[in-house]
């Protein structure tokens, strides 16, 4: 993939793939990377023809969250501070709003901010390169709601207070991602179910995305409320 842009988005019939591109960067979840996945889904969220999104990264890391560099830029520039946030604060509500399914093909680490997107999406399928976890729990809060209403209180507080580790097969157990596939199957597996998942109507869709967010009862709010 050469595309310059930090997010491709490629379409097909009735689904996309939005593919993260800062493989130099560990797909970091800039602010330009957090606007442009925003921007993408708004627009997604209102195109008749589409039903499903899948969301991978571009190289061996789907994400390793958000690029720590921009926060030492936000620590002595106030107004792109006041931009790192709200960019943050708009790309978690987009995502976690976002009114139709949306699959994650998690093909290697999915760190900090790389879990929660993981973590965000309405299904997971990962590689065996997969991993998740929450190193930043030794210096900032941890985004807990989505994955308490994932994987329930035990396991979330396990994984948010500890930052430990988990890999691709402890997933699969811990209901993390639904399964796990070769590396070389990871996309076509993830196109596959939202293929699937675009059988149905779009109303039907969006009638089930808002039972889940209504069963998840994730108050949104500034990103560190979460």
């Amino acid at each position: 993939m050469t595309d310059d842009a930090v997010l491709v988005v490629e379409r097909a019939d009735d689904h996309v793939t939005l593919t993260l591109n800062r493989p130099a960067k560990r797909n970091a979840l800039s602010v330009e990377l957090r606007d442009a996945i925003s921007d993408a889904l708004d627009e997604l969220a209102v195109d008749p023809a589409m039903k499903a999104v899948v969301i991978t990264g571009n190289g061996p890391v789907f994400s390793a969250g958000f690029d720590l560099s921009e926060f030492e830029t936000a620590a002595g520039d106030d107004a792109f501070g006041r931009r790192l946030w709200a960019s943050s604060d708009r790309y978690h509500e987009t995502v976690l709003h976002f009114p139709l399914p949306t699959v994650a093909a998690v093909n290697g680490a999915a760190l900090a901010g790389g879990f929660d997107l993981a973590v965000m999406c309405d299904l997971r399928i990962a590689s065996p390169a997969a991993r998740f976890a929450h190193p930043e729990h030794a210096f900032s809060q941890v985004v807990y709601a989505p994955l308490h209403d994932l994987v329930g209180g035990a396991v979330a507080r396990d994984l948010a207070l500890t930052g430990r580790v988990v890999d691709a097969e402890e997933a699969r157990t811990l209901g993390l991602v639904t399964r796990v596939v070769a590396d070389d199957e990871l996309l076509d597996d993830a196109v596959a179910v939202a293929r699937e998942i675009a059988r149905a109507p779009r109303d039907v869709l969006v009638s089930m995305k808002r039972k889940i967010a209504r069963r998840a009862g994730i108050e949104l709010g500034a990103t560190l409320d979460l």
